[in-house]
């Protein structure tokens, strides 16, 4: 069985921070129609479960924040920044040069560029010319998870590789003006912006480096038919525009423990095994429906809760902020299985098996 290794893992966020409430007196201007009554976008901000976020812009500047032209020009700006900061100290970390990268993996669902973020960025890091780049777009939440799983898939069949996956997400550019709907009212108070890089390398790169970090063993994806209105973006002359089904968390609780059994079982495991849970952070009625679904104790999500009230949620970036965060302490006895998991727009979901 050919396995790839997680050798580092760096997260990335704006400087400008943020409590809670001083966003939504900030986004109370930007998302509610003149005259309309806050009360119900109070109530949904304080059951996010956030405490704090951080914003690619200034509060000032959101309200005057003019279209979907200007936030994508300030999800390039910010992005490549972010992400050169991320895959800078990842790659530091790793003890290994830019020069030393084969392939980098680019994730977002926030904003769009062609020359894509990861062309911008191989002349800002000093990446070689020939990196192997591939950009993904439209997974969402999921393509944390999924991004591990696939940079697996290809370092399988390059064995002496270093890949780096980069995902950048500045939801707060997406957040819409004068648009009282649930899903805009819930967002605004949910996502946050950051960015996270995890370097990974090949079977053979894994040995002759002998760092420390998770091998990944296999992956399992899961679409679910008839749930493409549940969560995603309608694309208009405002730009993303969310769409997010109060269904959520039935669809997790309903399919996620039985995919996960048949995923573990291949591998002679059973959801009992794993102490090491790395959850993406969908929001609190999502994490409830997850440990329900897996029969966890209220341990097992603690960094995965901790993620959300620190950050919120930053799409594909979470699960990698909660792997760092993993990561950061002592790791579990060699040979310790761990999961890494994330859901997204489809419906779908991502299973990725770790060892230590």
């Amino acid at each position: 069985m050919y396995v790839s290794q997680v050798v580092a893992v760096a997260p990335a966020l704006p400087e400008h921070r943020h409590a809670q409430g001083e966003i939504t007196d900030a986004f109370a201007e930007v998302v509610l129609p003149a005259g309309t009554d806050r009360a119900v976008l109070d109530r949904l901000h304080q059951a996010t479960g956030v405490t704090h976020r951080h914003l690619a812009l200034p509060l000032a500047d959101y309200p005057g924040l003019g279209g979907f032209g200007a936030a994508n020009d300030a999800f390039i700006e910010v992005g490549t920044r972010l992400g050169a900061r991320a895959i800078g100290d990842a790659l530091a970390m790793a003890g290994l040069e830019p020069t030393d990268v084969d392939l980098l993996v680019t994730t977002s669902v926030t904003g769009i560029a062609a020359p894509s973020l990861d062309a911008r960025l191989v002349p800002v890091l000093g990446l070689r010319p020939d990196v192997r780049r591939v950009p993904v777009f439209g997974l969402g939440c999921v393509a944390g998870a999924a991004g591990v799983a696939r940079v697996h898939d290809l370092l399988r069949g390059d064995p002496d590789a270093v890949a780096v996956l980069l995902s950048v997400e500045l939801c707060s550019l997406t957040v819409q003006r004068d648009d009282a709907s649930m899903a805009n009212l819930v967002g605004s108070g949910l996502f946050g912006d950051g960015a996270a890089a995890v370097v990974m390398v090949g079977e053979r790169r894994a040995e002759n480096l002998g760092l420390p970090g998770p091998r990944v063993i296999a992956s399992r994806s899961r679409l679910y038919p008839d749930t493409e209105r549940v969560m995603g973006w309608d694309v208009g002359a405002s730009g993303f525009r969310i769409v997010l089904s109060a269904g959520v968390p039935e669809l997790v609780e309903e399919h996620l423990g039985h995919d996960l059994t048949a995923f573990l079982g291949d591998h002679d495991l059973k959801i009992g095994d794993i102490d090491t849970w790395v959850a993406h952070p969908g929001g609190p009625k999502v994490l409830e429906a997850m440990a329900r679904a897996l029969d966890l104790p209220a341990s097992a999500l603690r960094r995965t809760w901790a993620s959300l009230a620190q950050v919120g949620n930053l799409s594909s970036a979470s699960v990698l902020h909660v792997l760092a965060d993993t990561l950061a302490d002592p790791p579990p006895p060699p040979g310790a299985p761990g999961v890494l998991l994330a859901m997204g727009p489809g419906f779908c979901s991502e299973l990725v098996l770790l060892r230590w």
